[in-house]
């Protein structure tokens, strides 16, 4: 009798573990109102508070897209190849996005997710420099194939929400093998929004904009500084129509406030 009434508290203590690992009805709410698919993990420094919808898809390797210029500009950074004040500049020919249309520094082509401009970086970089780096730094499946300047927009590398979240954390911790100035220059070009009681650093990502096949894959991921805390946060969902992109944003702010982080 003894240990039947040891399993039954063992029990009881996983029935009480385990809602924290449960899907997060308000989260889920953020996606069926607006009739969308997707995902989004939301924890804080610790890990001592996490909330999720779809569990499943948190951990399907999707391509990074834009989400990938977080560490593609510590890289572009480190190895020299750019700095904070050099100017891109436009060739003249339209990019499709007018924001594009023209030179770049370091810090507008991040927020204006210009992708000529990290593909004249990756043509810098090199092969051989990107495989070192994503192995070093343990990014998704680390595979920059097939194609230099393409390969995190429509090649082989892949990452997760999951693995999206352990990397931001990685990135903040200064855990990463990275030079100083190389985090202080990402962070000053990964602020997105700075309000009383709050600081955020974020990018979006979409893999596949433009494009008539669908779902598409959109990106929010970075992470939130409060006065008491950091919340990290990485959301994908399937793009059918070009209007659902400004639901990523949307999604992860409200989630902020239904959780009462801001």
């Amino acid at each position: 009798m003894p240990h039947v009434h040891l399993y039954a508290v063992l029990l009881l203590m996983l029935c009480v573990v385990t809602p924290a690992r449960a899907e997060d009805a308000a989260l889920a709410k953020l996606f069926s109102t607006r009739a969308v698919q997707g995902t989004l993990v939301l924890t804080n420094r610790d890990g001592s508070r996490s909330y999720f919808h779809n569990e499943a898809r948190a951990s399907t390797p999707l391509l990074p897209a834009s989400t990938f210029k977080i560490p593609n500009t510590l890289i572009a950074l480190d190895e020299g190849v750019t700095t904070e004040k050099e100017l891109l500049k436009w060739d003249g020919t339209d990019k499709g996005l007018a924001a594009c249309n023209r030179d770049q520094t370091l810090a507008s082509a991040f927020k204006n997710s210009c992708v000529w401009c990290y593909q004249e970086l990756a043509q810098r970089i090199g092969l051989k420099q990107y495989q070192a780096w994503l192995k070093k730094i343990d990014y998704g499946n680390a595979l920059p194939q097939p194609e230099l300047t393409t390969f995190w927009l429509s090649g082989d590398l892949r990452i997760s929400a999951q693995q999206q979240i352990a990397f931001l954390k990685k990135l903040y911790k200064h855990e990463l093998p990275f030079k100083a100035a190389s985090y202080d220059a990402l962070r000053r070009i990964m602020l997105m929004e700075e309000k009383p009681g709050y600081r955020l650093y974020a990018k979006t990502g979409w893999a596949g904009y433009g494009e008539k096949d669908t779902p598409q894959i959109g990106w929010y991921v970075g992470y939130l500084e409060t006065g008491t805390d950091v919340w990290f946060f990485a959301l994908n969902m399937a793009i059918t129509k070009p209007a659902e992109g400004a639901y990523r944003q949307q999604m992860v702010m409200e989630a902020m406030k239904l959780k009462g982080i801001i």
